[in-house]
């Protein structure tokens, strides 16, 4: 282990390595496809300099093609480029253009200090993508009787997470969802619950196992600007009008 996690949290550590092995067995594999189907086709629309991915999942997400740069984050396992705790990023503040939090809130010791670090990392103007397990779908109902680590995940809802995202200072922009199967190993069911894939991504419904939002960081510093403050002019007092009768008026023509 590196010198600067000899005195990191060891339950972290464990609980990051065995969500990587899980995410690599026959379900975590399963759940982990649809969120990559997801994350890839959403980068597809973002461009910069660089884009910043935490989470157990090993795999990174190819579809931002347009991006300089990207960099993954975590705990010191293999494919980590830059091994840090979860509320102490290495990142200058606004430094990515894009930050992915990949089950990174399901599988932490803190999730409001990991959305804080994510927060601040993005840049104004730039975007935040979370990927988290649905706690109101068949994957949230076996989370309750798992006997792995799937247990311990958190499952937060995506409404709650919208919440947190709006007092930070993002505005949500898409709410997507994915993985309809439920959460069988068997890979000859797998198969035949694959056509509810197509469905769910048709209708879009919430009950998936899997959902992705993304949030745009408001630009600060903007204000809207004050009207200029009108004096008083004092009461308005009508003006004395002559009054001409049309007697007079016919000597006058």
């Amino acid at each position: 282990m590196n010198e600067p996690f000899a005195e990191a949290d060891a339950a972290w550590l464990e609980m990051t390595g065995r969500a990587r092995d899980w995410f690599a067995g026959p379900l975590g594999s399963l759940l982990r496809a649809e969120a990559q189907r997801l994350l890839e086709e959403e980068l597809s629309r973002y461009f910069g300099g660089y884009l910043v991915h935490y989470g157990p999942p090993a795999e990174r997400p190819a579809g931002a093609r347009q991006i300089q740069r990207s960099v993954h984050l975590g705990a010191p396992l293999p494919g980590v480029e830059i091994a840090c705790e979860e509320h102490a990023w290495p990142l200058g503040e606004h430094a990515a253009d894009v930050v992915v939090l990949q089950h990174g809130l399901d599988f932490c010791l803190s999730p409001h200090s990991l959305l804080r670090e994510a927060a601040r990392s993005v840049r104004p103007g730039g975007h935040l993508l979370i990927l988290g397990i649905n706690p109101w779908s068949t994957w949230g109902m076996r989370h309750y009787f798992a006997r792995d680590i799937f247990r311990e995940a958190r499952c937060i809802a995506p409404g709650r997470v919208s919440d947190w995202l709006r007092l930070l200072g993002f505005a949500l922009e898409k709410r997507r969802f994915g993985c309809y199967r439920p959460p069988l190993a068997s890979p000859a069911w797998q198969s035949r619950l694959a056509r509810l894939e197509t469905w769910g991504a048709a209708a879009q419904a919430p009950g998936a196992g899997v959902y992705l939002l993304a949030a745009r960081k408001l630009v600060v510093g903007l204000r809207p600007l004050r009207q200029p403050r009108r004096e008083s002019m004092g009461k308005l007092l009508p003006l004395p009008v002559a009054k001409v009768s049309r007697r007079d008026s016919k000597h006058e023509v």
